[in-house]
């Protein structure tokens, strides 16, 4: 799975009301991430000191330092009133481009199964919850009916944007209005689209209704700015939360999970300690409260802003060019620094898994982005999500096995490449008492893990992205059609041989149509295989890399 490299930038803020941010970054991709050497920035000395953390009942949360060694002593988890409530924040549940305006959408968040659709009255996305107030059918295999009501497919139920009944087929026109009644309302959950994202408060009491006038999910002004790339993906996860986030906090797995597939930045007098080129790394939490924290790297800077957002914004040298910003007047030449962010949305969906939404924005080589399609990124990002799928779905169970509340005396984290790692699973241990909170979901025990399936199943792509992403399904589609063009075009060549009398056609004629026939086979066999290898099993062997 992608992780981050060190980076070196100023302090990054974000907010939950739009304000423009400007912070200079250096160019990253997906696949490879080049980087200027500068000289590492100065840590603060309050960050090497072991410091308690500690919260004021009566103020603002206090912001507090964890020790940037992981082998210190634990810090002692002290009780305090500060608590964070997964159920009092705002959940994305996909990226806009990936919905399709005509059908509903079943998508679990924090245990809860919800539907999105597009109301076209209202003209937003809603979100229901995923049952019909009749006889409790799924929403989300309804349809969209020629009003832009969400109808139930089981008895024609059919629900306004409101969450109000506007028809029910069995009531008899002159009797009385039960469609009206509030039992025969859904349930709305309070929704909105912000950065190309549609979030959801995950509930559907009347007192959050207008929630969104009070609180924001988390806004990120270069997912809005045109002069920026914003290219989208989203992959169902079969591991949990927990394991997603801080695997993406760690940047020290990526020579070595992902060896062969991602380019680690050569350095001088690097040590050569084996061939994949793992090295020390100099990372430090410098501020931790109960809305995240924020972590310093060797050459940039990272923020976790709970529970959803882990982003990072290295810096890179300025560039000579134009800037794509409308700011800058045609033709106006100005020295522009290239700016990209890793930014990456871990939503909880039930023990065990977890849904990953990913977007590097970018101000640079805007035109690669035009010409090629977005599922030929995802051919890359999701080999790497792949090479270290099954190790950490096994993982999550060796954790489960100790305790989640055990993790950090389980584990042996004795250097700084494990800072940000140790001050997640500290964040969640003090405020979130170590695990995600699942509300009623699990009233009648405690949530298990689900078995692990086969290898095959495990490492999916189609259920688990295909079947979400709107570039590739519609690239599946395509791809399948050209496959059987080929073998149409082979097999009709074959019988127009066989079929022709010997002088009808040259010798020549023939040998190329035979020729045809057997480059069109063969190139529909590969085209079989690469659809297969891409869009629905990719294995991963460590050993023989």
């Amino acid at each position: 799975m992608e992780a981050l490299l060190p980076f070196s930038s100023p302090s990054l803020h974000l907010s939950k009301a739009p304000p423009k941010l400007s912070i200079p970054f250096e160019k990253l991709t997906f696949h490879h991430l080049p980087f200027s050497k500068q000289p590492k920035p100065p840590i603060s000395s309050k960050c090497r000191r072991n410091l308690q953390f500690s919260v004021s009942a009566t103020s603002s949360p206090t912001i507090s330092s964890i020790p940037t060694d992981p082998t210190a002593p634990e810090l002692e988890i002290q009780e305090s009133e500060e608590k964070f409530d997964w159920f009092s924040n705002w959940y994305p549940i996909s990226p806009v481009c990936d919905l399709d305006k005509r059908v509903p959408y079943a998508k679990t968040v924090l245990g809860l199964e919800v539907v999105v659709w597009w109301d076209k009255m209202e003209g937003k996305w809603q979100v229901f919850d995923d049952k019909c107030p009749h006889r409790l059918a799924p929403l989300s295999e309804g349809r969209i009916d020629q009003w832009g009501r969400l109808q139930c497919v089981y008895h024609g139920w059919c629900f306004d944007g409101a969450g109000d009944c506007k028809f029910i087929p069995q009531a008899p026109p002159d009797g009385p209005q039960i469609h009206t009644f509030k039992k025969a309302c859904a349930a709305v959950y309070p929704s909105c689209e912000q950065n190309g994202i549609v979030w959801f408060w995950p509930s559907t009491e009347p007192q959050y209704k207008d929630i969104l006038a009070k609180e924001k999910p988390p806004y990120i002004p270069e997912l809005d700015d045109p002069s920026y790339t914003r290219l989208f993906g989203i992959r169902e996860i079969p591991y949990g939360y927990e394991v997603l986030t801080e695997n993406l906090m760690d940047p020290a797995h990526v020579p070595y999970a992902h060896y062969g597939i991602m380019r680690v930045p050569s350095r001088k007098n690097r040590p050569k300690a084996d061939r994949e080129g793992g090295r020390p790394l100099d990372l430090a939490i410098e501020t931790l409260n109960a809305k995240g924290f924020l972590a310093k790297q060797e050459y940039g800077c990272s923020k976790f802003v709970a529970p959803c957002l882990f982003y990072a914004f290295p810096k890179l040298e300025p560039a000579d060019g134009l800037s794509s910003s409308a700011n800058i007047k045609e033709g106006e030449a100005k020295q522009v620094q290239r700016r990209a962010l890793l930014i990456f949305i871990c939503i909880p969906v039930s023990p065990g898994k977890s849904r990953l939404i990913w977007v590097f924005p970018r101000n640079f080589s805007l035109w690669l982005d035009q010409i090629v399609p977005r599922w030929m990124f995802h051919v890359g990002q999701n080999l790497i999500l792949d090479s270290d799928l099954y190790l950490l779905h096994v993982e999550e169970r060796k954790i489960a096995g100790v305790g989640q509340s055990n993790w950090l005396k389980a584990c042996f984290v004795p250097t700084k490449s494990d800072a940000l790692v140790v001050g997640f699973r500290r964040w969640l241990k003090k405020y979130a008492g170590s695990e995600v909170s699942w509300g009623a979901k699990f009233r009648d025990g405690l949530p298990t893990l689900p078995p692990t399936p086969p290898r095959e199943q495990l490492m999916d792509r189609y259920w688990s992205h295909v079947v979400h992403c709107g570039s590739c399904r519609v690239a599946v589609k395509g791809l399948k059609a050209l496959e059987v063009s080929l073998q149409v075009i082979s097999f009709a060549s074959v019988c127009v041989v066989a079929a022709a009398k010997q002088n009808m056609i040259s010798t020549v004629v023939r040998s190329a149509v035979v020729c045809m026939a057997l480059v069109c086979f063969l190139a529909s066999k590969w085209l079989s295989h690469f659809i297969y290898k891409n869009f629905y099993y990719h294995d991963y062997s460590h050993a023989l890399k």
